[in-house]
């Protein structure tokens, strides 16, 4: 059972194989437009304006839905780049993104849990951060648009356009599922597409100030967000059985 109340029942697995065998061959257009057709204004896509992905996919979106939600997480740590460009894509695409964060501020944050939690316990930080945030932003939705790709780390081989997401309970599209990280990059330049200018200063993926840093060479591209602690995902889309503890 979600903590989020659930406006759409979960398909049967049936269902999905089904619906992933039909957009098996689709480009990420039509995903999003079966989407949009199915889902309405109970889509929202989720853009961090980090990572080259959400980007590709705000561009296709606003393309096939120009009035289509948008959310954001500011954890209180972004980067100035990730502010920047977000400011450039509202220029670009007219779209006004929500923004959804903690009420715990940073000085609460460290009063309540000690100083730099992200270094010592970075699950409860991006809990606290992103999750809870994230399920607000998801309550009374029944679809989300992520920039998912397979290729980005091992937990993410098995991802498939369209997902039952246990966590938030509802349906996760993602778009960009079968593409790798160069076809995305064709798409950001042969559309103009802004993007987060510390991609070009070493950064494949983009998160908090604090655990993000540069890649280098043929390591992993989320190699950079919590080095060092053997921690690969915020949160936010590791699968879950279908009851969760509100701990977690």
């Amino acid at each position: 059972m979600s903590l989020v109340d659930k406006i759409v029942e979960e398909p049967a697995k049936e269902e999905l194989d089904r619906i992933n065998a039909e957009l098996e061959d689709a480009t990420p257009q039509e995903i999003i437009k079966w989407a949009v057709d199915r889902f309405g204004d109970g889509l929202i896509l989720a853009c961090s304006f980090g990572g080259i992905s959400g980007m590709a996919i705000l561009d296709m979106a606003v393309k096939i839905k120009p009035d289509i939600d948008v959310f954001y997480i500011d954890t209180d740590f972004l980067f100035p780049e990730t502010h920047q460009t977000k400011e450039e894509a509202i220029k670009r695409y007219g779209i006004k993104p929500i923004a959804f964060k903690t009420k715990l501020t940073p000085e609460a944050q460290a009063e309540k849990y000690g100083d730099e939690l992200w270094k010592r316990n970075p699950d409860l930080c991006c809990h606290i951060r992103k999750v809870e945030p994230t399920r607000e932003a998801l309550k009374g939705r029944s679809a989300w648009i992520t920039g998912l790709r397979r290729d980005q780390s091992s937990t993410r081989r098995n991802v498939r356009p369209v997902e039952w997401d246990y966590k938030f309970g509802l349906y996760k599209i993602n778009p960009l599922a079968y593409w790798n990280e160069r076809e995305v990059w064709r798409y950001i330049f042969k559309h103009n597409v802004p993007y987060n200018p510390l991609h070009d200063q070493g950064y494949p993926s983009i998160g908090c100030t604090h655990c993000t840093s540069p890649v280098y060479g043929s390591e992993d591209s989320r190699a950079g967000r919590w080095a060092g602690t053997g921690k690969v995902e915020c949160g936010l889309h590791i699968k879950l059985p279908q009851t969760e503890s509100s701990s977690q």
